[in-house]
């Protein structure tokens, strides 16, 4: 019995120390779309992935070709030049695929290029938000783009004062 009264009486003092907690929440997407460094930087990534993949797309289309010129030739091959061609197949779709894994794997080239560009925007709105919580002597910001919300108060959402803070005009962003 005195146990169970004990943990009462924890839980009620510790629900009340949660209930006198400011909390705010932000769109973190929301607000990385009114930075036009954020939009240029998606842009180049863009960019490169797609000239990336062309280069990988290229090294498979040259390992098929090969493929198909290496079985209208078979019947006339030789025994030796037969293995030659199938071991140079098998490295060309090897380099097709090393390549992939070099410019798309985990921390490939891409993961390289996001974290160069993209990491010093997020440390940018990382600090607008820890000092207009600071200023609003909020005790915790959640991310809506990140943790689901099942409700949500409207005077809860600090996008917008963000957004300001940093500088910008919300409303206006670029696509």
């Amino acid at each position: 019995m005195k146990r169970y009264i004990i943990l009462t009486l924890f839980t009620v003092i510790l629900s009340a120390s949660v209930f006198g907690q400011r909390l705010a929440y932000v769109d973190s997407e929301y607000i990385l779309r009114h930075i036009p460094e954020y939009s240029s930087a998606h842009k180049q990534l863009d960019a490169l992935s797609e000239q990336w993949q062309k280069e990988i797309e290229t090294k498979f289309a040259e390992a098929v070709k090969m493929s198909k010129d290496y079985q209208a030739d078979k019947v006339l091959l030789t025994d030796e030049m037969r293995k030659k061609r199938e071991l140079d197949i098998i490295q060309k779709e090897k380099e097709a695929n090393e390549l992939q894994q070099l410019r798309f794997g985990f921390e490939g080239d891409l993961f390289k290029q996001k974290v160069r560009l993209i990491k010093p925007i997020q440390e940018k709105v990382s600090k607008a938000i820890e000092e207009y919580a600071g200023r609003e002597n909020i005790d915790l910001v959640l991310d809506k783009s990140s943790v689901t919300l099942l409700y949500a108060r409207a005077n809860f959402d600090s996008t917008n004062d963000v957004i300001t803070r940093m500088g910008f005009k919300p409303g206006s962003f670029a696509k």
